[in-house]
């Protein structure tokens, strides 16, 4: 896999839950850096943009030399950087799997994302993927409507599939309730997939994880459906096993103990 995203010192989220996550569910990882950030738990205390030629060298090294099953993006900062990373993509990676993070914010509600990449994003990266991630706040931003509630999740998810997405994997952790809803669409229709909220502040970087685990599944020839409840299972156990960490919102274990051979026997099958 090749991940092009931003790196977080505080390594809960970004190119360091990336990495963590594609190796713990027996994957290889390598990576793109988009920019430098001074993280921790409690926020972002800096962004360093990387400039969006030298990002596409990173790419154009990689995908020539390993070469890629698929390709997920993450926090891209800027705009020159999400038309370099697709311009590099149309010339190298197609027809890749492709799993666009659209991340916009951070888990402390800091922006990482400018207001000239959205529109960037929408024109030039996100028709070319096989699938978004966005949380509800990005769903917002990228469909022009609020998402109170599941049934606004139903209709901002068709909303993005007009974007030009084949599928769109709409996270509902940021709804209240005992439960947390997934929304997955496709042409096909609209799926919910629904379990126990997992009470926890340690929840930095489920986003990246979640987006890094649904690629690394369909790097090994998984189905889209299996991909996403492999990854949802993944996080899941992350969250719960986390190591306390931090004063904020801490990081996942991303190296939690999963019975691997179970786990890819039950979904590899699908």
């Amino acid at each position: 896999m090749l991940v092009v995203a931003g790196s977080d010192s505080g390594g809960g989220a970004g190119i360091q839950a990336d990495i963590k996550t594609i190796a713990a569910l027996g994957a290889y990882a390598a990576t793109a850096i988009t920019a430098l950030t001074a993280q921790d738990t409690t926020g972002v205390h800096g962004v360093l943009p990387v400039p969006a030629d030298f990002v596409r060298r990173q790419m154009a090294v990689v995908l020539d030399d390993i070469g890629a099953d698929a390709v997920k993006t993450g926090m891209l900062a800027d705009g020159a950087v999400v038309e370099a990373v697709a311009a590099e993509l149309a010339s190298r990676a197609r027809p890749v799997a492709l799993v666009v993070d659209p991340v916009l914010f951070a888990k402390s509600g800091d922006r990482l994302l400018t207001e000239d990449a959205i529109a960037a994003l929408k024109r030039s990266l996100l028709p070319m993927a096989t699938l978004i991630t966005p949380n509800l706040p990005e769903a917002e931003a990228l469909a022009g409507m609020a998402i109170p509630d599941l049934d606004a999740m139903h209709h901002a998810a068709a909303a993005l599939l007009t974007l030009g997405v084949p599928a769109v994997l709409l996270k509902g952790g940021h709804l209240p309730g005992d439960a947390v809803v997934d929304v997955l669409a496709t042409e096909a229709g609209i799926e919910e997939f629904t379990a126990p909220r997992i009470v926890s502040r340690h929840t930095h970087g489920t986003g990246c994880t979640l987006a890094s685990a649904v690629a690394a599944g369909l790097a090994q020839g998984m189905g889209l459906r299996a991909a996403v409840e492999r990854a949802r299972a993944y996080v899941r156990a992350a969250i719960a096993a986390a190591p306390g960490f931090g004063a904020g919102h801490g990081p996942l274990n991303h190296m939690v103990w999963v019975d691997m051979t179970r786990l890819s026997q039950r979904f590899l099958r699908s």
